[in-house]
Formats: structure tokens, C-alpha cells, sequence
């Protein structure tokens, strides 16, 4: 059972997520945590009780104590000391009879790392973000676009854009803003938080969603008084992922990604920004058909839901709760047709500055690298070139 988010302090509902009390609660087989311990085991060697709860991110006396006693009971594991005080101290090892269990586990999944988050929490969390995900005002664009010289009425478009949270289109020349927009969206605009967890767990298989490479970590938030729940340690508390991919996009990124040695599913890049942002620059130049690229976003940008495909053909579905944005030099109605466009909720066009625009610009540029304004240098390439 999926339990209901605490609230520490002034902060999101979601900075905790109350940590599992019971095997019950975590929402895994029970085979399947015992073979995770004796993986761990495998790998590891002797272990302190606290070490292994440690590793699977969850609670040692509810639930890693209950499962290391029937495994010692099916002479699975045995203890080899501590402190008969504290039985979190003691020491497990395993029995001739776990190893062999361990390994036919390990052949089956080489999985080793914090206790999966099963689907059906997963998908109730990424809706609860979505209904806490905080509105963005006109003073907050503006200060986000400062560094840019836009026109207000891009500016007066980008508000609505971001707090839609569903698709925008930035189109227009090369070299004038498009991917510094979309930039700017990503580091100032996308509030909050978000909890990633560190895998999920779906139709038998753990599919690894947590990358250090593209998730940053939130330091956790101390306790507001004595007693406060612990947060729900198969969760990292993140920034809102911002994930861009450009011409060396293909389609296979786009689905789940099986390794063949490790035996379990990699995240493709837009379940890892769900909560975030997934910028796919250069639309239109991927090693694909346009057309094949934008069919894998119909259903996605329609239904609000993504679905993923394991190698045995079985199909999840995933929310899809992120703002995708495609940017473009290329004329969007040459690439695709006007029955996609309609499916992107927002379109914004940025063309070539005006020439009061192009004087800003270059005094800003000027002031940047202290360079002294010269009006007669200026004038020539406004007239030769721009």
C-alpha cells in the first residue's frame, strides 16, 4: 500500500514520503526481496543486518529482520556474531544452500542496488507532483529571459508555456535565441522538487531510473521535531531533470533499454526527466524521418501517458508529466503536418532581431568582454551584413 506523503515544515508534501513499515508496504514479492538479500550477500560478503538494510534503502527492524529470519530459518543464511543486544549488529553470511539460490538470482537479475519502487507507486506519486507543481509569474519570466533581448510579446509567451507543462515548438532562423529560451526555461522557470526513485519494479523486471549524470540530489531536510517519519529512502529528492537531445537522437532511447550482462532495464531519457523537462534541439535533423520521430510522441502528447516496451513485447504505461519542447530551424509545416501541430499545445516563432534589437545586442556583447563601443564599426556591419 502506497503511503501518504508527510509534510515537513513549509516544504512540498513531497519532500517526505513516509518510508515503508512493513514488507506489506514496500509492494514487492517476497521472493523477491529475499533473493535481492541474498544477492547483496553474494556480492558483498558478510554483512552487519544495518549494512544490508542500508544497501536496500529501507527499515531494518519491520522489514530486512523479518526476511533474514526465514532465510536463517530455510537455512539460507547463518549469523556469525555481534552484539546479541542489538540484533541489527549481527553478522550474515551465506549458507553453502544460499549461495546457490543467490546465484540462479543473480543469473536471472544482476540488480544489486536500493529496494524498487513497484509501478503502481510510481505512477501515484509522478500524479501527485503533477498537481503540486508551482505556477510560474511575469516577474519570474522576466527575470529569467533578462539576459536575452527578446521581444515582449515572446516574453508575454513564455509564462503560459511553461505553466501549460505540456508542448511548445520554438522555431525560426538559426542563431537567434531558440536554444538560449529553451536554456532559460530549464534553469529558472522549472520549480519545486521532484522524487526520482532509484528503480521501479513492473511485471517481474527492475527497470534502473536514478542517473547521477542527469538527476541532481536535494539534501534531505532534517526532521521538524522529535519523531518525525523518515523519508522513503528508494526515493532521491531531486531538481526538476533537464534532459536535451539533439541530432544524435534515435528512436531506441525512446524505450526501455535491456542489458543483456546486467539482466535489467535501463529508463529511456523522457521517463528520466518525467517532472521535468525533455528539450529535443535541432528537430528535424535526427538520423530518422521526422514523421517516425513525432509518431513516437502522438499518444504521449494526447493521453498524457507513455508506453514502454520490454524485450519480451509486454507493454507498461508510464505517465508522461513532462514539458517536451522541440526547437527548430526549419519550417515546421515542411516537417510535419498540420494535424501533429495541432497536437502541440504551445508554437513560438522567433525570427531575425530588429535592428534596435541587433544594436542592444551588440552593446551588450561589447560590455561583456570590455570592449569599448565604437559607433563607426557598428554602422558598417549593420550595413554590409546585417
Amino acid at each position: 500500500m502506497l503511503s501518504p506523503p508527510a509534510v515537513s515544515g513549509s516544504a512540498s508534501p513531497l519532500t517526505y514520503l513516509v518510508e515503508p513499515r512493513t514488507k506489506e508496504e514496500i509492494g514487492l514479492p517476497e521472493t523477491f526481496l529475499s533473493d535481492h538479500i541474498l544477492k547483496i550477500l553474494y556480492t558483498s560478503g558478510v554483512m552487519q543486518g544495518s549494512e544490508i538494510a542500508s544497501a536496500l534503502r529501507v527499515r531494518f527492524r519491520d522489514v530486512v529482520e523479518p526476511l533474514l529470519s526465514d532465510l536463517k530459518r530455510d537455512n539460507l543464511v547463518e549469523v556469525r556474531g555481534g552484539n546479541h543486544l542489538n540484533p541489527a549488529s549481527y553478522r550474515y553470511d551465506l549458507t553453502e544452500k544460499g549461495v546457490q539460490r543467490a546465484r540462479k538470482a543473480w543469473e536471472r537479475s544482476r540488480y544489486v542496488g536500493p529496494c524498487p519502487v513497484p509501478l503502481e507507486q510510481y505512477i501515484g506519486i509522478i500524479k501527485t507532483q503533477a498537481t503540486q507543481r508551482p505556477r510560474v509569474g511575469e516577474a519570474e519570466v522576466v527575470g529569467a529571459v533578462e539576459h536575452l533581448v527578446l521581444s515582449p510579446e515572446t516574453v508575454e509567451f513564455i509564462g503560459p508555456a511553461v505553466n501549460s507543462f505540456k508542448s511548445l515548438l520554438i522555431y525560426g532562423p538559426p542563431g537567434n535565441g531558440k536554444t538560449s529560451v529553451a536554456k532559460s526555461i530549464s534553469s529558472h522557470l522549472l520549480g519545486g522538487e521532484v522524487m526520482v526513485p532509484y528503480a521501479l519494479f513492473a511485471d517481474g523486471q527492475v527497470i534502473k531510473v536514478y542517473d547521477v549524470e542527469t538527476h541532481r540530489a536535494l539534501a534531505e531536510p532534517e526532521a521538524v521535531h522529535p519523531g518525525h517519519p523518515n523519508p522513503d529512502g528508494r526515493w532521491v529528492r531531486c531538481h526538476p531533470p533537464v534532459i536535451s537531445a539533439g541530432g544524435e537522437l534515435t528512436l531506441p532511447e525512446l524505450d526501455l533499454a535491456y542489458n543483456d550482462v546486467a539482466r535489467f532495464y535501463e529508463a529511456p531519457l523522457q521517463l528520466k526527466a518525467n517532472g521535468g523537462m525533455f528539450l529535443i534541439d535541432d528537430f528535424g535533423r535526427q538520423q530518422m524521418p521526422p514523421e517516425a520521430l513525432l509518431n513516437r510522441w502522438i499518444v504521449p502528447l494526447e493521453e498524457r501517458m507513455d508506453f514502454l516496451t520490454f524485450h519480451t513485447g509486454k507493454k507498461i504505461a508510464i505517465p508522461f508529466e513532462t514539458l517536451i519542447i522541440f526547437a527548430t530551424n526549419l519550417n515546421p509545416e515542411e516537417l510535419v503536418d498540420d494535424a501533429f501541430l495541432r497536437r502541440i499545445r504551445h508554437k513560438l516563432g522567433i525570427d531575425y532581431p530588429t535592428e534596435r534589437q541587433y544594436h542592444q545586442i551588440f552593446l551588450e556583447a561589447c560590455e561583456q568582454r570590455s570592449i569599448a563601443f565604437n559607433q563607426e564599426t557598428y554602422t558598417h556591419l549593420v550595413e554590409q551584413y546585417y
